[in-house]
């Protein structure tokens, strides 16, 4: 009684903020919050920004199946319920990015995705970042799914939403440093090439600079910190690999999704970098395991 005494004798205003301050500091305890903010952010910016046709059911199903598979895993592997967080950031991946005729395509994507963290790993590391995986086998299996990088154009809007929010993820995970070496990779043989070498106008390179799917790819694919090279030095120098494959791909094969084919087949090089350059590896929270 004394208690509820003391708390109704408290200004209005301290009462409301107790609540909040706690909801504010378990929201930054984990970057993981950030990024299933931004990522949802983004999915909602598309649909009524861009006006893309999305279906809900598949919207839905991708989430579902996505915690519902990271659930098993959890109850007969893990027991680490902070594993979720990871899955909802992968079918929010999976959202923005796989397009598909079949909904059954989806599901396999997700499984493939979710599935990759607990079979495809090396020392308690994931080898491949889950949605880049997911993704990147359905295209080659599936032959109904595809990748659409034009959906995002080349919004100056969007441009600045994902510039700003790709910089308070990164600057909570400490992974400025790969998102950096990536785009000076990409964009300085890009520059080197065709303004300096061919002699093309400076409108093609901002164009290719400032289009959606490469700042997504660049701010919340390549820096996975479960994914990535534990030591800077090896992020830098890895990223830059994946800079300079993404140029060749692009370049000399004409591939509109170059980012993910280079994630893709650089990423298992990620446990070499890991074995010569050692560092602790990331943990999104002291009890995280996957």
């Amino acid at each position: 009684m004394q208690t509820v005494i003391a708390i109704l004798r408290q200004p209005a205003w301290q009462i409301i903020s107790h609540p909040i301050k706690n909801v504010l500091n378990w929201f930054k305890s984990d970057a993981r919050h950030y990024q299933v903010l931004f990522q949802l952010t983004f999915l909602l910016y598309g649909i009524f920004a861009l006006d893309w046709e999305i279906s809900l059911i598949r919207f839905n199903l991708v989430i579902l199946s996505s915690l519902g598979i990271q659930t098993l895993f959890i109850l007969y592997k893990t027991k680490d319920w902070t594993g979720l967080k990871s899955a909802l950031i992968t079918s929010f991946s999976l959202c923005l990015m796989l397009e598909a005729n079949n909904t059954l395509t989806f599901v396999i994507a997700t499984t493939l995705a979710i599935s990759s963290k607990f079979f495809l790993k090396i020392n308690g590391k994931h080898i491949f970042n889950p949605a880049n995986f997911g993704i990147m086998v359905t295209l080659i299996l599936s032959g109904d799914a595809w990748i659409s990088p034009g959906q995002w154009g080349s919004n100056a809007t969007l441009m600045m939403l994902v510039g700003c929010t790709g910089l308070v993820v990164l600057l909570r995970v400490k992974r400025l440093d790969t998102a950096f070496a990536f785009i000076i990779a990409f964009l300085g043989l890009s520059f080197i090439r065709n303004i300096l070498y061919l002699g093309w106008p400076m409108d093609f390179f901002w164009h290719q600079f400032s289009t959606g799917s490469l700042l997504l790819f660049a701010f919340f694919m390549i820096t996975d910190p479960m994914s990535t090279p534990s030591s800077r030095i090896a992020r830098i120098i890895w990223a830059t690999m994946v800079g300079a494959l993404t140029w060749w791909i692009s370049t000399k094969m004409f591939v509109h999704t170059a980012p993910l084919w280079a994630l893709f087949c650089m990423s298992p090089l990620v446990p070499v970098f890991d074995r010569f350059f050692k560092e602790k590896k990331f943990q999104w929270t002291e009890k995280t395991i996957s």
